[in-house]
């Protein structure tokens, strides 16, 4: 048409007004005008404990949104569903039901294991994830439709928060425990090399098998004296408890052993009492302030816990943002514009704030209630809050610091 326009403009010998460009196709809104955002947690199954506050995390986030006008003048609706655990296939089903019911942006799931069995479900429906917990490395590069983001940094960063942790506790130097897999494999580059930056080092890297003897591991991690011990171990079970028994009884107890994400838990009635006491370790997540937790309490009274909610909030937000930046509640226009809401523009700690920063300028950087939440290329935070946490006598452990990765 506008070729035609032109041509006629030409020909003629009388003036011919200046056409309009239409529209083109790309350029109209592919959405319906309400962003509708579902969640994928857990509210059955074994880690149905996390659900909740995750949950509590998106209503609190949907409600600020919704004060400030919503998005692109329409109030956000909020569709929630269970993913069950990874022994189901709850997750499937529900993503199925989400997108029936017009979901634009699932939050979630918490799962590694369940993101990377829904990426090409969600590819084919075109609805981005954006998990405030799964933090498996490898779906960085098993996401090829660029459809998966999170606000929870992969573990590779953990390496990073350890790096920095130790050298500042006088443990300068670092032997590393852990398995092949990719979990195992992303801390020992960023470990190191954060080491490094910080005048310590790696000075002992044993890769983990289900047949490595702790003794004779334990015996060669002695040999290369180092300050402290990492154990990252893909659980609490047997080989990790036996590890934790070796590592002690060689004078490696105590402040001396870190342990990560992985295997981190409850050991109170797995090993002898104060077989733990001083051991330490990281757990990826920001802590709520009493200013989140009311926020929380406000949206549900009854909320004890705050794990991952911070992360779900931001998760939220970013995605309302990456809405407004887009003039489109459509999945994948959503998902193009969630980089820029979270870097490179005029930092804004708010969703309001924000909005008010797009009246004047065009491009915004959320830092929210998890952190800075800077996405890189793959969707993934470039820096991550963790709470450092101290066992006691009784194997518990309790948070006793925080750190940043």
């Amino acid at each position: 048409m506008l070729a035609c326009a032109a041509l006629l403009a030409a020909c003629s010998s009388q003036p011919m007004p200046t056409p309009t460009a239409s529209p083109t196709a790309s350029a109209r809104p592919a959405g319906d005008g309400v962003l509708r955002i579902g969640t994928l947690f857990p509210s059955t199954g074994a880690t149905a404990f996390i659900g909740g506050p995750q949950l509590d995390g998106v209503k609190a986030a949907v409600a600020d949104i919704n004060a400030a006008g919503g998005v692109n003048g329409k109030p956000v609706e909020l569709l929630a569903d269970d993913s069950g655990d990874a022994t189901t296939q709850t997750a499937e089903a529900s993503l199925a039901d989400l997108a029936k019911k017009g979901a634009d942006v699932i939050i979630g799931p918490s799962s590694s294991v369940l993101a990377q069995r829904l990426l090409t479900a969600a590819a084919a429906a075109r609805i981005p994830l954006i998990s405030p917990a799964a933090t498996y490395p490898q779906l960085s590069t098993l996401d090829t439709q660029d459809i998966f983001f999170r606000t929870i940094p992969s573990t590779a960063l953990q390496g990073v928060a350890l790096g920095t942790l130790l050298p500042g506790r006088k443990q300068p130097k670092a032997a590393l425990l852990a398995t092949s897999d990719d979990i195992g494999r992303s801390i020992v580059q960023t470990l190191g090399s954060t080491l490094a930056a910080h005048g310590g080092s790696l000075v002992k890297n044993v890769v983990l098998t289900a047949s490595s003897d702790p003794a004779t591991v334990v015996a060669a991690v002695k040999a290369a004296a180092p300050d402290a011990v990492v154990l990252d171990t893909p659980d609490n079970g047997a080989q990790t408890k036996a590890f934790i028994s070796a590592l002690v009884a060689a004078g490696y107890g105590g402040a001396k052993l870190w342990l990560t994400s992985q295997n981190l838990a409850d050991y109170s009635q797995a090993l002898p009492a104060g077989q733990l006491n001083g051991v330490s370790g990281i757990l990826e997540g920001a802590a709520a302030d009493a200013a989140f937790q009311a926020k929380i309490k406000a949206v549900d009274s009854g909320a004890a816990s705050f794990q991952y909610a911070p992360e779900a909030y931001d998760a939220t937000i970013l995605a309302a943002l990456a809405a407004a930046l887009a003039h489109d509640d459509a999945g994948m226009r959503v998902a193009s514009q969630l980089r820029s809401a979270s870097v490179g523009g005029i930092k804004c700690t708010s969703y309001a704030e924000c909005l008010d920063v797009l009246k004047t300028e065009p491009a915004i950087d959320y830092d929210g209630v998890s952190g800075d939440v800077n996405l890189d290329a793959a969707g993934d935070p470039t820096t991550g809050s963790y709470g450092v946490y101290t066992y006691t006598a009784d194997n518990k452990y309790a948070l006793s610091g925080s750190a940043a990765g």
